[in-house]
């Protein structure tokens, strides 16, 4: 397997030739500076505050691990810098309408439905599926991307942000030829929990996106009480003027993270998905690589595999050690596996609806069925992958899950 994938537009292989070429002259590229960035996105916006909650310290870690590790292509320095202004844009823009709105900070969030597990274990389809149920309010993937203003109940779905997130997702596909048939985008379906972080700069979207091990490990040991409690105020501003029963949110990486999650949403419902974790793990390399490579043009698929394959496998036992530390665990958590939720993703949901006291309604199953009827397996192609590829056996690396696979049955 090759990354980049070699079905890039010639055009962005003849810019980052470019950038090579200048590079071996001295030239650095687009500053990822943090002072420069805050300063031209002041400038920009003429909003001067960025609040607190260390996002100084973690958007210091971020840029740090972007220049010594993720070996950026031309492309990928433009894109990195255009991605930390945006972020600080909204960052800039949600503090400054909180204070001309005192009611979103009225807003409660009761009772959230969060998704997690590893990657590849049926969150995505779960998620989905959730979001059907008209109580449920999922944030869409344009109304993250562009918070500002707050979603309207009568246009939800015809915003004309839409089409704008609609075509600036495309050029995800022309960077990364492939991803689509990894994992689907699409500016009206569901978004992760890591883009509402995004702006907190305490977020894995920048681990996914770029290979940067280094801060993937610095956020890991962080207190993530400050980045929860900006994900909350996220949330109040998404539904200030357009809210449901519940929210249902969804993010692997939750799981490395529960303490701060269910301290931040004492009443949070929590669903982990669950599969042998070495049917997943070239999967998950596989998307990284895909990713990276829209970003650099020196990847190292082996390497890759190893960060992978440590990191969730660390993730999964600080999860397992998290469940373990509260008391209300049997509560609070429903687990599962990934085979029912594919053989009968109905009826796993109503056991899901009933272990949390929610109401399934006719209508939450009429439209979960209608949509999982309608929703085409390899839409976008067939995603191929060997263990192998990856540098990755079971041999040498299902020992990292002994212990999670021994707890679940696999």
């Amino acid at each position: 397997m090759h990354y980049p994938a070699p079905g890039q537009p010639l055009a962005i292989k003849l810019i980052n030739r470019v950038g090579r070429y200048l590079a071996k002259l001295g030239w650095a590229g687009p500053t990822l500076a943090p002072e420069q960035l805050i300063k031209k996105v002041q400038r920009r916006t003429g909003l001067n505050d960025l609040g607190g909650g260390g996002y100084d310290v973690a958007l210091a870690a971020l840029t740090e691990s972007l220049q010594s590790e993720a070996k950026l292509s031309l492309i990928g320095r433009i894109a990195a810098q255009n991605i930390l202004l945006e972020q600080l844009e909204a960052r800039l823009q949600l503090i400054d309408y909180r204070k001309q709105r005192p009611e979103v900070a009225e807003q409660k969030i009761t009772r959230p439905l969060f998704i997690l597990g590893l990657p590849r274990t049926g969150t995505t389809i779960l998620y989905e599926l959730l979001a059907q149920d008209p109580a449920h309010r999922a944030p869409m993937s344009w109304e993250v991307a562009k918070p500002m203003p707050p979603a309207q109940a009568d246009n939800f779905t015809s915003d004309p942000r839409i089409e704008e997130i609609e075509k600036a997702l495309g050029k995800t596909e022309m960077l990364s030829p492939g991803f689509k048939s990894i994992h689907e985008i699409g500016a009206n379906l569901p978004q992760e929990c890591i883009a509402i972080l995004a702006s907190s700069f305490f977020s894995d979207m920048y681990g996914a996106s770029f290979n940067i091990p280094s801060y993937r490990r610095w956020l890991t040991a962080q207190d993530m009480s400050e980045a929860y409690r900006w994900h909350y105020q996220f949330l109040q501003h998404l539904q200030v003027d357009y809210s449901c029963e519940r929210w249902v949110l969804k993010t692997p990486p939750h799981l490395a993270f529960l303490e701060a999650l269910v301290a931040q949403y004492p009443d949070a419902a929590i669903v982990q998905t669950h599969r042998d974790p070495m049917e997943v793990m070239g999967s998950t390399a596989s998307l990284s690589c895909t990713l990276h490579g829209a970003f650099s043009d020196d990847i190292d698929p082996v390497e890759t595999g190893q960060h992978e394959v440590h990191y969730f496998a660390q993730m999964l036992n600080r999860g397992m050690a998290q469940r373990d530390a509260m008391p209300d665990s049997s509560r609070r958590f429903f687990d599962i596996r990934f085979s029912d939720l594919v053989s009968d993703p109905i009826s796993v949901i109503k056991q899901l609806y009933q272990h949390f006291d929610f109401e399934f309604t006719d209508a939450a199953e009429t439209a979960m069925r209608t949509y999982f009827e309608n929703r085409p397996r390899d839409k976008h192609g067939k995603h191929s992958y060997q263990l192998e590829d990856f540098g990755l056996s079971r041999e040498c690396h299902s020992p990292l899950f002994a212990d999670y696979c021994q707890r679940y049955g696999f």
